[in-house]
């Protein structure tokens, strides 16, 4: 019988987004120091935890023919920076639809940006829930660090997604990406892939979060808070060196 926790874990990342809007740390602007803590943390868990298992599995790229790659070594690596500047066309995408056509009154997105958003950030939310039910195959303390990580990284997105997409994002968009996490978490369950595929799926993961958490802190506009960023990171990275 399948461990149930990746899919309980799943659905308490999915009411992230149904209910986190109701936090009221949750604004934008100024930014609260709850939702820089919050960034710390993911951050954290990418450089501390993270990166180091994307290194171990690095090797198993080698297992399925990757020496015969020139970029054999670095193949982990070029994903994550993938992922980086794929979520980096992304935000900037959604920066200049804010700015022109027929939304600017409203400063939100068009139609078109908010779609293009919702599935990529669908597909990025489906990736955390396989990640999820691939972690049974570690320990429960793994899992469960990871769930914890990953809520605050979803409160950090969700609140960036409010920003950009207002009402459209409040009506459906965190509804679309509360069902990506559960459903990516039930796939896992039903399908199994090499230690490869795993790899370059957290080196995919790694870089999305270091963008999408960078670029909700260092805009001047955001107001963010350098000290409780600092704190969250800390206080995750000892975390996760402790256990």
């Amino acid at each position: 019988m399948q461990d149930p926790l990746p899919l309980v874990l799943a659905v308490g990342l999915a009411l992230v987004h149904v209910v986190g809007w109701r936090l009221r740390f949750a604004e934008v602007i100024p930014r609260s120091a709850w939702l820089s803590f919050a960034s710390g943390t993911s951050v954290a868990y990418v450089f501390v935890h993270l990166l180091p298992e994307m290194a171990e599995l690095q090797e198993a790229l080698a297992e399925i023919g990757a020496r015969e790659w020139v970029i054999e070594r670095h193949h982990v690596w070029l994903l994550a920076l993938a992922g980086l500047v794929a979520f980096y066309g992304l935000e900037r995408q959604a920066a200049r639809s804010r700015t022109s056509g027929d939304e600017r009154a409203a400063d939100r997105t068009e139609a078109e940006v908010f779609w293009v958003h919702m599935g990529a950030y669908g597909l990025y939310n489906g990736l955390v829930g396989y990640l999820l039910a691939w972690g049974e195959s570690r320990t429960t303390t793994g899992v469960l660090l990871f769930a914890l990580a990953m809520a605050f990284h979803f409160l950090v997105n969700d609140s960036g997604l409010r920003h950009d997409h207002k009402a459209r994002y409040q009506s459906r968009g965190r509804w679309i990406l509360a069902g990506a996490v559960v459903a990516g978490c039930a796939l896992g369950f039903v399908t199994e892939v090499h230690e490869a595929t795993i790899a370059a799926l957290l080196g995919v993961l790694g870089g999305s979060v270091i963008l999408t958490v960078l670029k909700e802190e260092l805009p001047d506009e955001r107001e963010s808070r350098l000290w409780p960023f600092a704190l969250g990171a800390i206080a995750y990275s000892v975390l996760l060196l402790a256990v």
